[in-house]
């Protein structure tokens, strides 16, 4: 198992919080959770994500900091650092989405690479009909407790991860590390194929034909925080 999937990525450290329109589709998303569970939902300017693949003249990256979306907590998922939780399947829901403008061309040293390489693979991912890209759960299988009371929870997930309006079934493991303030750590890795989701790798010509591979990695770290009830209103 990989343990490295708990460790932030430190090349999307110190970027910009997410602006007022993400903060608002946020409480849109936060919206119907279940009374008897925890909802616990995107806590604004701590979004990782990172797209990594190859071409015919280098690997590259995108990167982004916007996630939003919720996880709606059973009894029997660990919210708290150090709760004792039985290997196997938990009750949990989970929606996330990335705008998909959100994801930009960088170097490895973090600096902006391409704004018409960010256009190129907007285009692709068929952007102006489907602005985001999503996944869903299925199912939350516990396959490791954590050694510590810090410790993350690993998990291995099933659900279906939706790319330029192409659903697809996929599996993939997570590290749940519950925080202080009720707040949950999330980090994850997977990879797929471009053209799985019915998009073409793509081959733009930048002084020199380029060719893309088909396989990229995704990697995701995101916290989310338990949503509190409004207070009731103050008598007269």
């Amino acid at each position: 198992m990989n343990t490295n999937l708990g460790r932030p990525f430190s090349f999307l450290r110190g970027r910009a919080i997410l602006p007022l329109t993400f903060l608002l589709a946020a409480c849109v998303a936060s919206r119907g959770a279940d009374a008897t569970g925890s909802r616990f939902v995107s806590k604004p300017g701590t979004a990782k994500v990172r797209v990594e693949g190859t071409s015919t003249i280098h690997d590259w990256q995108m990167e982004g900091t916007l996630i939003g979306g919720y996880l709606d907590a059973g009894a029997d998922f660990p919210t708290k650092p150090g709760a004792e939780v039985k290997p196997g399947k938990v009750n949990a829901k989970v929606e996330a989405f990335i705008p998909v403008k959100s994801l930009k061309s960088y170097e490895k040293d973090g600096k902006p690479y391409s704004d018409k390489m960010n256009e190129v693979a907007w285009e692709k991912l068929l952007v102006d009909k489907y602005p985001r890209i999503s996944y869903r759960v299925s199912d939350l299988v516990l396959k490791e407790s954590p050694k510590s009371k810090d410790g993350a929870y690993v998990f291995d997930s099933t659900g279906e991860l939706v790319v330029a309006g192409v659903t697809n079934k996929i599996s993939m493991p997570v590290n749940v590390t519950p925080m202080e303030g009720g707040k949950l750590h999330i980090v994850g890795t997977t990879k797929v194929k471009m053209t799985d989701f019915k998009v073409d790798p793509p081959s733009p010509t930048m002084g020199v034909l380029i060719k893309t591979g088909d396989e990229v990695k995704l990697l995701f770290d995101w916290t989310v925080e338990q949503k509190t009830a409004p207070a009731p209103p103050s008598k007269p």
